[in-house]
C-alpha cells in the first residue's frame, strides 16, 4: 500500500507536471516566465568563465541543455514537496469545500514559487534583465491554479494526512475494497503518466527543435568536392551560442534602436529606418570563443545591413569616445573599441544568407564585428551607447578576454575530424587506402586573413605547403587542399598549421578556450591500409 505521504508527493509531482506544461505553453506563446528557464539563466549568470569553458568543452551543447533539464526536474520535485506540505497542513487545520482546497493549494504553490522566482530574478538582475518582475508575478498565476485543481482532483477521495494515518491498517478486502484498490491503481498509473508527460513535455519542447534541426548532406570522406562546395554555412546549420534557453522573440513593428551616450545627435531608429540607409552585403565567418581546436562552433554566412560607422556618424559620435556598447533585449551587453566600430567591415545586420535574421540568430538586428570572437557580435540589439572608457560586457565580467581577437587556427576536415565534419556533413574516417590521399581543411584568423597553410604527415617534423582556395571575403575562413602519397601502409600523424596575413605563424602551444580562445595544432592519426577498407 502506498503511504499517504508518498501519495501526496506523487500527486504534487503529477499536478506540478501539468503546471509546468501550461507554464511552458504560456512562455512560448505569449511570453513571460518559465521558472526552470529563469533558474538555468541564474546558474549561467553565477558560473565563472573558467568553469563554463570546461563545461562547454566536455559537454558541448549539453552544457546548457543539462542545466535546463535539471532545473525542470528540480521544479517538478518542488511541486511534489508542496503537495506533501499542503496535505500535512490540511491535516492540522481541518477540511473545507473543494473550491476552498483548490484555492488554498494554489495559493501555497504560488506563494512558495514566487519567493523562489523573485530570488532568482534579483540574482539574475545583477547581470542582466531577461524578464520583468510584473511578468514574473503575473505569469506564475495560471499554472498554480492548474496545480491546485489537479492536486485536489487526484486526492479527492483521500482524507487529509494526519500522523496517525501512517499507522492505519488497510481495510479487509471485499468487493468494495477491490474496487477501491483498482481505483487506487488507476490513480497511481495516472500520476506516473502525468509526471512523465509533464516533465517530458517541458524537456522535449526545447530538445525537439535540436533533434529535428536539418543537418548537412552526408558525403564520403574521400570526396573533398562535398566539403569545398560549402564555403557558406546554411542558416539552419549555423551554430548558436548565447545565454538563453529560448531565444527572445522580438516584435519588429514595436522594436527600435536607441543611439545615445557621447553623441551630438541622440536618435531612435526603426528597422525600416535602417533598411533605407545604404545597404552592405558582406561575407563573414563567426567563431565562438568557447570553440576548441577543430571544433564545430564556427560558420560563415552572408550578412546584409548597414555600416555601424554610418549610424555613429549620423549620430555625431564625439572624439572622446573610447568604446561602443551594445545592449540586447535579453539583458546581454558587450563593448567594442571605437576603432573597431568605425571600420568599414563592422555591420549592423538585419539579414542572413539573403533572408531576415532568424530569431535564434538575433532578429531583428545584430552586430557583425570582423576580427573579434562571436561574443562581441551582439544579437537582438536594442541600444548603442558611446562611452569614454573601457566596458566590461557579460562574458568579460566572468573572466573572458576583453580584447577578444580571433586566434589564428586551422583544422583538417578530410581525412575525417569528427567535430569539424559535423559542420560540413563529411563522414569522418581515419582509415584510408594506400595511394593518393586527398587532404583538405580550413584556416581562419579573423580580419587578418590567411597567407599560408602547411601540412605535416610525420607529426610536425617536416611541413609541406597546401593550396589555398580564394576566400569569399577578407573576413572569412580559407579552404585549403593537398595531396598526400603515403610511402607505405602503417600509422601516420597528420598536422596542420596556418600563417595569417600579417606573417604570424599559428602557435603550437595548447591552450584551452578560456579566456582568449583555444590554440594548438589540429592533429589527426591516420591508418593507411594496403588493401581496401571494409
Amino acid at each position: 500500500m502506498v503511504s499517504p505521504m508518498k501519495r501526496a508527493f506523487l500527486a504534487g509531482l503529477a499536478a506540478g507536471g501539468a503546471a509546468l506544461v501550461l507554464s511552458l505553453v504560456i512562455r512560448l506563446t505569449v511570453g513571460g516566465v518559465f521558472l526552470p528557464e529563469l533558474a538555468a539563466q541564474t546558474l549561467f549568470t553565477l558560473t565563472p568563465g573558467s568553469v563554463e569553458s570546461v563545461a562547454v568543452e566536455n559537454l558541448r551543447a549539453l552544457a546548457k541543455d543539462s542545466a535546463f533539464v535539471g532545473a525542470v526536474i528540480m521544479n517538478a520535485v518542488l511541486y511534489g514537496l508542496i503537495g506533501v506540505v499542503y496535505f500535512r497542513w490540511r491535516g492540522l487545520s481541518g477540511t473545507g469545500t473543494r473550491a476552498e482546497k483548490i484555492l488554498l493549494s494554489s495559493f501555497l504553490a504560488y506563494f512558495l514559487l514566487t519567493i523562489v522566482g523573485v530570488a532568482l530574478f534579483f540574482t539574475t538582475q545583477l547581470q542582466s534583465s531577461p524578464v520583468t518582475l510584473p511578468e514574473l508575478v503575473v505569469t506564475l498565476v495560471p499554472p498554480q491554479f492548474v496545480f491546485g485543481g489537479v492536486l485536489i482532483w487526484l486526492n479527492g477521495a483521500t482524507p487529509p494526512v494526519n500522523p496517525s494515518d501512517l499507522c492505519t491498517v488497510p481495510a479487509a478486502k471485499g468487493k468494495k475494497s477491490k474496487k477501491g484498490k483498482m481505483y487506487s491503481r488507476r490513480r497511481r498509473l495516472f500520476i506516473r503518466n502525468a509526471v512523465a508527460a509533464g516533465v517530458g513535455a517541458a524537456i522535449l519542447a526545447y530538445g525537439v527543435s535540436i533533434l529535428l534541426k536539418p543537418g548537412p548532406p552526408k558525403g564520403p570522406a574521400t570526396a573533398p568536392t562535398a566539403f569545398l562546395s560549402q564555403t557558406v554555412t546554411p542558416t539552419g546549420q549555423f551554430y548558436r551560442v548565447d545565454v538563453n534557453i529560448f531565444p527572445p522573440s522580438v516584435n519588429a513593428s514595436s522594436w527600435s534602436l536607441a543611439v545615445s551616450g557621447l553623441v551630438s545627435n541622440p536618435m531612435t531608429l526603426s528597422l525600416s529606418d535602417l533598411e533605407n540607409m545604404t545597404t552592405v552585403e558582406q561575407y563573414n565567418t563567426l567563431e565562438c570563443v568557447s570553440n576548441f581546436v577543430a571544433g564545430n562552433l564556427i560558420g560563415t554566412a552572408q550578412w546584409t545591413g548597414v555600416k555601424l560607422k554610418d549610424v555613429l556618424t549620423n549620430a555625431g559620435v564625439q572624439p572622446s569616445t573610447q568604446y561602443i556598447i551594445f545592449k540586447a533585449v535579453d539583458g546581454y551587453s558587450v563593448g567594442i573599441p571605437i576603432e573597431r566600430a568605425m571600420q568599414d567591415g563592422t555591420l549592423l545586420a538585419y539579414e542572413m544568407n539573403g533572408a531576415p535574421l532568424e530569431t535564434e540568430h538575433g532578429y531583428p538586428l545584430r552586430a557583425i564585428v570582423p576580427g573579434l570572437y562571436g561574443m562581441n557580435n551582439c544579437k537582438w540589439i536594442t541600444s548603442i551607447e558611446a562611452v569614454n572608457d573601457t566596458y566590461e560586457g557579460y562574458w568579460q565580467q566572468r573572466g573572458w578576454a576583453e580584447d577578444a581577437m580571433y586566434q589564428t587556427g586551422s583544422s583538417i576536415v578530410i581525412p575525417g575530424n569528427e567535430q569539424v565534419d559535423s559542420v560540413f556533413g563529411i563522414s569522418g574516417t581515419t582509415a584510408v587506402d594506400l595511394g593518393i590521399v586527398p587532404v583538405a581543411g580550413l584556416a581562419f584568423a579573423g580580419d587578418r586573413g590567411i597567407s599560408k597553410v602547411e601540412i605535416s604527415t610525420d607529426g610536425g617534423n617536416t611541413w609541406t605547403l597546401a593550396s589555398l582556395i580564394d576566400p569569399l571575403s577578407n573576413y572569412t575562413w580559407v579552404f585549403w587542399t593537398a595531396q598526400w602519397n603515403p610511402p607505405a601502409a602503417g600509422q601516420y600523424r597528420l598536422a596542420v598549421r596556418a600563417t595569417d596575413g600579417q606573417g604570424n605563424v599559428q602557435t603550437a602551444q595548447i591552450n584551452q578556450p578560456f579566456p582568449s580562445g583555444a590554440t594548438g595544432y589540429d592533429v589527426v592519426d591516420i591508418s593507411v591500409s594496403a588493401t581496401s577498407a571494409t
